[in-house]
């Protein structure tokens, strides 16, 4: 079926969309909701793909409409490209570490799996945060725990997802979703460091034939 086909294809729309409204029932019953996420197939990569869109738009939202109160903002100090890597490259790293590290652990789910159910447990913050954003214009500074507070519960209640998202992907039990999270973390720092150490031997290699090819420009001509 060519692009254009599935973009005009009523049934593949539907099925999109139940697929994306099937977070809010994550988000109620995460440990049903998980399990059928991807054992059952009730979720899609573009339902996904859809929700960290819409994370990252809230992230940027919040910069551009909190209130200044709550979120001092220099917007000639302010980079897009660097806000959106600043989401998105943890969590592309953070998904193949728990992919990688979670085979030790005898886990049972793919990569798209892991994807789907972060992906899916980012709900909580698209849907507290940008509510927050119209709020804090409308509260002072001494109303302000209501937004810190929910601020911080949208984290916790993401944070809580995940857990369960590991749980029910993976088929762990709570101790075992824990230890896995962590060493998922290790991980994180050593593909961060092998990320590092490539680009710096890549930038190296760069130099040294960059500077041997001006060598031989002033030497011969």
């Amino acid at each position: 079926m060519s692009i254009k086909q599935r973009i005009l294809d009523k049934k593949a729309w539907i099925s999109y969309q139940k697929s994306l409204r099937y977070c809010f029932h994550c988000i109620v019953r995460p440990f049903d909701g998980f399990w059928d996420l991807t054992h059952e197939k009730r979720g899609s990569f573009a339902a996904a793909n859809t929700l960290v869109v819409l994370v990252l738009l809230t992230k940027l939202i919040k910069l551009a409409g909190t209130s200044f109160i709550f979120e001092p903002v220099n917007w000639n100090d302010v980079n897009i490209l660097f806000q959106i890597m600043s989401f998105l490259l943890p969590f592309i790293i953070y998904c193949v570490a728990n992919w990688c590290l979670t085979t030790l652990f005898e886990g049972k789910g793919t990569l798209k799996d892991i994807y789907m159910g972060t992906a899916y447990a980012m709900t909580p913050y698209i849907l507290i945060q940008l509510p927050l954003v119209i709020l804090s214009n409308f509260v002072t500074e001494e109303e302000g725990a209501f937004y810190t507070y929910f601020g911080y519960f949208s984290f916790v209640w993401c944070a809580f997802l995940i857990v369960a998202s590991v749980m029910m992907i993976h088929d762990f039990l709570v101790g075992k979703a824990l230890a896995s999270l962590i060493f998922s973390g290790v991980g994180m720092l050593v593909i961060v460091f092998l990320m590092l150490l490539f680009f710096s031997l890549i930038s190296g290699g760069f130099s040294y034939f960059y500077s041997l090819y001006k060598e031989i420009v002033y030497r011969f001509y």
